[in-house]
């Protein structure tokens, strides 16, 4: 008798809580029906999202089908279980969200805590002035005078790749070139970012190279981490639980802190990015940038970014932030590349035409001009990233009140807008016979004529990629 009446008990709680959260999510799905936004009709309890939830598909390809079927609106809302979301699908309007009215959206709007995750304290995550403080420091790294004065460091790399692909060439063996190439780009960003050789071609179980596949691989804990900050970050955050695994996160700190020491320690000066984050940690600012760096803004003391983290969590940060941003971006690319490039045989013919005459004209050597000399390649790249955008969805946090002009529609702070960048550009209307691949899209003549903003493989404005 006694359990019986404690299952009713737990019976009717569980009714309760049932009913509370239907009538809570019934109020939350008609936000956009008040305010007159056409919208997707939502599925109790997960709103819109029960796919990527599921992880039956990519996020991508599933803001994709919204896109398509929301076609001929310039904007429409859906749900993210219990979050109203904004999906932008005007070119015109996407660009005075990304460019003429970003001080209402600088925000990517990814939740994290620096305590749980301080490897999560970079350019990708970090909001307001936080954000603001941190690229105004870290922005003169990427000039191109300083990208080609890191150059040679590329070469060196590749000249390990061409060394990689001579013996199996000459055995005309099979290769997985997904795995070459992202050791490849291990190797790339370990010694730019970091300031270190792995030798990841040489050694495909290289320490550097485990902790990155462990990173970026999926697996059960990391879905289940991705599902928990999806559904519920802040109880993700109020447990303690990381976007990056803990051990993950240690390594590359403690790597970041060796490095750092060794640097400073036996006078090493290398032209790569650790030591031009050596130079701010010690100067507050790079030697080019002493004075007014001409947008009027005189280089911050370094104590202003002390304030938000210690020494060894913000080098790490911005060093793993390269290795996230350019390790899986640029080997996935690359791999489309010349997997596009076995199918059209005519392209890959042409293009190994325009390296051939540009080598020649260098002197038989990878030079950082002759790369700014091959136009077709360029072509190539762009048509690629626009069939394989490494950010299929670009995500803008509104934060403060905005009204979208010619309309009445009114967002709150706080409500999340997002590009589907890959809906875009399979868009005929823009790109005729989007699934074809073809890297004359992107003669000058053709890009005139449509809109700057329907291409946006690493978004647009100043918190384009970062």
């Amino acid at each position: 008798m006694e359990i019986m009446y404690l299952l009713l008990v737990l019976i009717s709680m569980l009714c309760c809580l049932f009913g509370v959260l239907y009538f809570y999510l019934t109020q939350v799905y008609v936000y956009w029906k008040k305010r007159g936004v056409p919208f997707l009709e939502p599925s109790f309890p997960v709103g819109n999202a029960l796919e990527m939830i599921l992880a039956k598909r990519t996020t991508g390809d599933v803001y994709r089908d919204f896109y398509r079927k929301l076609s001929g609106y310039k904007f429409a809302g859906l749900y993210q279980i219990h979050r109203p979301v904004l999906l932008l699908m005007d070119p015109d309007l996407i660009k005075n969200i990304l460019i003429r009215d970003f001080g209402h959206f600088q925000d990517h709007g990814f939740p994290f805590d620096e305590t749980v995750d301080p490897l999560g304290a970079n350019l990708f995550m970090l909001n307001g002035d936080k954000w603001k403080t941190l690229r105004s420091k870290l922005s003169p790294t990427f000039t191109s005078g300083r990208l080609k004065m890191m150059f040679q460091l590329l070469v060196e790399c590749g000249q390990e790749l061409q060394k990689c692909f001579a013996e199996p060439a000459n055995r005309e063996d099979i290769l997985d070139i997904r795995e070459v190439l992202a050791r490849f780009t291990t190797d790339v960003i370990a010694s730019f970012a970091f300031g270190i050789q792995c030798n990841c071609l040489s050694n495909p179980d290289a320490e550097f190279r485990r902790w990155g596949r462990k990173w970026v691989e999926p697996s059960f804990n990391q879905k289940l981490r991705d599902i928990l900050y999806f559904m519920m970050p802040r109880l993700a955050i109020a447990l303690g639980i990381g976007n990056i695994p803990y051990d993950v996160s240690k390594f590359f700190m403690k790597v970041a802190y060796e490095t750092v020491e060794y640097h400073e320690r036996n006078n090493v000066t290398r032209k790569d990015f650790m030591q031009l984050l050596i130079q701010l940690k010690n100067q507050g600012c790079l030697d080019a940038d002493n004075q007014d760096n001409g947008n009027g803004q005189t280089p911050l003391p370094i104590h202003a970014m002390l304030a938000y983290y210690t020494f060894c969590e913000r080098i790490s940060g911005a060093s793993i932030h390269v290795l996230s941003a350019g390790f899986e971006t640029s080997a996935a690319t690359m791999s489309f590349s010349l997997y596009e490039l076995a199918l059209n045989p005519g392209i890959q013919d042409r293009l190994r035409d325009e390296i051939d005459t540009v080598m020649k004209n260098h002197g038989g050597s990878v030079t950082y001009e002759g790369i700014q000399e091959m136009k077709y390649l360029d072509k190539i790249i762009s048509e690629t990233l626009r069939k394989y955008p490494p950010l299929p969805t670009l995500h803008r946090e509104c934060t403060k009140r905005y009204e979208i002009p010619e309309t009445n529609v009114v967002l709150e702070k706080g409500i999340q807008v997002v590009i589907p960048t890959l809906g875009i550009h399979y868009d005929p209307q823009y790109f005729p016979k989007p699934e074809v691949f073809d890297p004359e899209r992107f003669s000058e003549e053709e890009k005139n004529k449509r809109h700057h903003y329907t291409y946006l493989p690493f978004g647009e404005g100043p918190r384009a990629c970062i």
